[in-house]
């Protein structure tokens, strides 16, 4: 870098290192610096001599003049005519030296003044590097951030979708799309697609359920059954009569809930101890219509919390139901009925044997009679698990005192169902409705039982309870 500087220096004008002032030769250029910039002499009286440049002080002119040639470099006498001897100018500032030593001392002084200067921006570039790396940072946890708001927002909208809560419509809009499905890929000729179509829009129009997914006189064929042919089973107890509804086209992969509410409702229209509280329902209500039952519930102020999840609308969606929602419709019908929640395991391997005992408990009231097959006048039970939900019909004690439930499931279709009703079904036949306890292993198990009437003032009490309810635990 000092042989680039030195090499900068290009024969010009003859100028003044001290001031602006150029001379048309270096006679005149001595004489300004003389008569302008005089030599440091003695100090003056009473003062120290200095340096005419910067004021810097010594203690002697020989001092004086060492700063001049190592700080300022000095002007020296300019070359004779004729001897060509070549004057240097700093090309940092402009000095004009005689000889190239001095000018290199000079220049040193500028390098060495530089480098303080780079310490000094690379301070303040730390401080710049610690900022931006802050800057970056925030940036990345604000990218970060937006990432994690993005796959909340797809996680919910997931299971939106998944719970029925996105805005895909609801039964009917299901029923219309799965009918043209079928008939694109030739499964249903367009003229039953046609006649469906007019009936499904007849009973949404009334708000009646048609019929075509149920299946009648199940339990009686079951009396029937173990009258005849108990073999393995010491004694069994069935609810009263009960109708198995399946999923249709229209709440296929959805409607599990409404269709057990269909059944529990189907068992409380045949008995006569449950007609002042459902003197206003004759037929079995659609599941649109049973969506609108809820909400109108909610609006008298059950389940607040449920209502508020589902933003206080079921009509024309295919949300999920479960327990709480049954309870606050039964309720609203003033049905005194309670949740009993079977948070955890009982038993080995993850089973529930609790809720076995439970169930023995509701049907069987004096377990020592000498009857074996008990019709009991209690209805069916609402049993919830995780994604699904099913109606408990009876339960079976084993010649081995093991418990067996029976129940009705939504998801069985009307075909398989009808099998119990031939006179020659079997051990077979009853697969579809036998669990025992090594068959119910998920997590957490929610039961709705139903068990008389409430009066007015009852059911205003189960309202306001409601706003702060909590399921009944099994410990």
């Amino acid at each position: 870098m000092r042989r680039h500087l030195l090499r900068a220096h290009q024969e010009r004008e003859p100028r003044c290192p001290l001031c602006p002032f150029s001379a048309p030769g270096y006679d005149e250029l001595r004489g300004h610096v003389d008569s302008a910039h005089p030599e440091p002499g003695p100090a003056p009286a009473g003062g120290r001599p200095q340096c005419p440049f910067c004021g810097e002080t010594g203690a002697s002119g020989r001092q004086v003049e060492a700063h001049l040639r190592s700080r300022h470099g000095r002007l020296l006498d300019p070359p004779a005519p004729g001897n060509g001897q070549q004057l240097y100018e700093c090309p940092m500032c402009d000095l004009v030296c005689a000889n190239c030593q001095i000018l290199q001392e000079h220049v040193d002084l500028h390098l060495e003044e530089h480098r303080f200067s780079e310490v000094d921006i690379n301070v303040g570039g730390n401080l710049s590097d610690l900022e931006l790396a802050q800057q970056l940072q925030n940036e990345e946890d604000r990218q970060q951030g937006l990432e994690e708001a993005r796959q909340e927002r797809e996680e919910f909208q997931k299971l939106q979708r998944q719970y029925g809560l996105d805005s895909s419509g609801g039964y009917k809009q299901q029923s219309l799309k799965n009918m043209e499905r079928e008939v694109a890929k030739g499964r249903m000729p367009p003229s039953e697609y046609h006649k469906r179509k007019a009936d499904m829009m007849e009973s949404l129009a009334f708000g009646v359920d048609d019929g075509k997914t149920k299946t009648s006189g199940v339990i009686e064929a079951l009396c029937r059954y173990y009258q005849n042919e108990i073999k393995d089973v010491r004694r069994v107890w069935l609810s009263t009569g009960v109708d198995h509804f399946h999923s249709s086209l229209g709440d296929r992969g959805w409607g599990c809930g409404y269709r057990n509410f269909q059944m529990l409702l189907s068992s409380l229209l045949q008995n006569g101890m449950y007609n002042d509280c459902l003197r206003d329902i004759t037929l079995i209500p659609c599941i649109p219509k049973i969506q609108s039952m809820i909400e109108d519930a909610w609006k008298e102020g059950f389940d607040p919390q449920g209502a508020s999840h589902f933003c206080n609308r079921l009509h024309g969606t295919k949300a999920w139901i479960g327990a709480c929602e049954i309870y606050s419709l039964l309720t609203s019908l003033r049905l005194k009925c309670q949740i009993i929640d079977f948070h955890k395991s009982t038993g080995p391997l993850g089973t529930h044997p609790r809720l076995f005992e439970w169930v023995l408990s509701y049907y069987s009231s004096n377990r020592e009679g000498s009857t074996k097959v008990v019709c009991t006048p209690k209805p069916p039970i609402y049993m919830q698990h995780q994604g699904h939900s099913r109606t408990i019909v009876g339960i079976e004690e084993r010649k081995n005192r093991t418990l067996c439930l029976l129940i009705f499931d939504p998801g069985c279709p009307s075909h398989e169902m009808q099998k119990l009703l031939k006179q020659s079904s079997d051990d077979t036949s009853l697969k579809l409705l036998r669990k025992f306890v090594g068959s119910l292993k998920d997590k957490q198990y929610q039961i709705v039982a139903i068990d008389g009437e409430l009066s007015p003032e009852e059911k205003v009490a189960r309202c306001q309870a409601s706003q702060v309810f909590t399921a009944e635990r099994i410990p």
